[in-house]
């Protein structure tokens, strides 16, 4: 195994440009039942605006130049293609912090919070690593099975390593949490803190894969009946797009690959339900990108089936912890493990992608944590 870290730009040739645009042109569209909403997926009249724009208003090449200009390499870890992005400060001070993004997102995820980061107008720096998962985006294609988080962290310490990183920081939300966890519970001596972020829907989701946690809850005080309902809630009508991707990645792939209308609602669909405050459009349409000229919508899928079959969770941390809660309700300090004494901070506002929600109060709660942290 090289050790080599090579430079690297994103350059989707223009006929793959070219032909998204003629499948977007001549897509084949369903019907659609009167007045059911959102309540069994994403709306015709929606997509059709979404894919319309895709097609004719988003603007790739402005969205690849934004995303090259950032420093992106790519190296080759456990046989695994890596790619991420390197953006260091000018600043002394600065810390390296290792970020790491979630389903269904890509490093495109960061490009409102790594300015703040990087070059701060006060408070921490940092040098950002920001990786794009085994399996999404440009860290394809997919060198076999049993990438699940324990392996992915096991790849993180090794890039900080190449990197040069004795101690660093580590943040993440949804899988990059649980990715980011279980880095600084195996690089202990090198992690100076866990950072990650959750809201109250992903707090319950998640609760829906803890052996015992309804049995915990009681039904009769209202905070764990409104734990229970939404625990419910996902189980019934929420987690179709994880049991298809958790059990026949395969099949699924084939449409996600194919079609760009499936990517887009694929997608589009978790933005919509999973966030409170707006997200640029541009910013959701260039992860939908990603995932499409890559063809990263299989690959993602066969590492959440890993996840799904993996017993290996990492041990926990022993670093200092921070919990940023956005949409922040009183389910959550029921829900998070946070030991005694962790940072913790609530929001009014934001929901599941904080980074592109709300990057400023995301940014700052990071200087918070990690600037008394060595």
């Amino acid at each position: 195994m090289s050790d080599d870290i090579r430079t690297f730009r994103i350059e989707i040739p223009q006929p793959e440009v070219d032909h998204l645009h003629d499948r977007l042109a001549g897509a084949r569209w369903p019907g659609e039942l009167p007045d059911v909403g959102w309540s069994r997926g994403v709306p015709l009249d929606y997509l059709k605006d979404l894919a319309e724009y895709w097609r004719a208003g988003y603007d790739w090449r402005a969205q690849e130049a934004r995303l090259n200009g950032y420093p992106q390499f790519t190296t080759e870890i456990d046989g695994q293609r890596i790619h991420f992005l390197h953006v260091r400060s000018e600043r002394p001070d600065a810390k390296p912090l290792l970020i790491t993004h979630g389903f269904p997102s890509s490093v495109a995820e960061f490009l409102n919070l790594i300015d703040p980061l990087v070059d701060p107008a006060a408070g921490q720096a940092f040098h950002v690593v920001a990786p794009s998962l085994p399996g999404y985006a440009f860290s394809t294609p997919l060198a076999g099975t049993g990438w699940a988080m324990g392996r992915t962290a096991h790849a993180w310490v090794e890039l900080m390593r190449r990197l040069g990183y004795r101690r660093y920081g580590v943040h993440g939300g949804d899988v990059g949490a649980g990715v980011s966890g279980t880095v600084a519970g195996i690089d202990g001596e090198q992690v100076i803190g866990v950072h990650v972020v959750t809201d109250p829907l992903t707090a319950a989701n998640v609760a829906t894969f803890i052996p015992g946690m309804a049995g915990r809850l009681d039904d009769g005080d209202p905070v764990g009946k409104l734990i229970l309902d939404r625990m419910t809630a996902f189980t019934k009508e929420g987690s179709g797009y994880l049991s298809i991707q958790n059990s026949r990645p395969q099949t699924i792939g084939y449409g996600l690959v194919d079609s760009p209308l499936l990517q887009l609602a694929w997608i589009a669909e978790k933005f919509h339900e999973w966030a409170d405050l707006p997200i640029d459009r541009d910013q959701l349409l260039t992860t939908v990108s990603l995932y499409w000229y890559t063809g990263c919508g299989a690959t993602a899928a066969h590492t959440l089936y890993e996840q799904a079959h993996s017993s290996d969770w990492g041990a926990p941390p022993a670093v200092p912890q921070g919990f940023a809660v956005f949409g922040a309700d009183a389910t959550v300090r029921k829900l998070v493990p946070a030991p005694p004494g962790a940072h913790w901070s609530e929001f009014e506002r934001g929901g599941h992608f904080p980074a592109m929600e709300a990057p400023a109060q995301l940014a700052a709660d990071l200087q918070a944590f990690f600037g008394p942290l060595r």
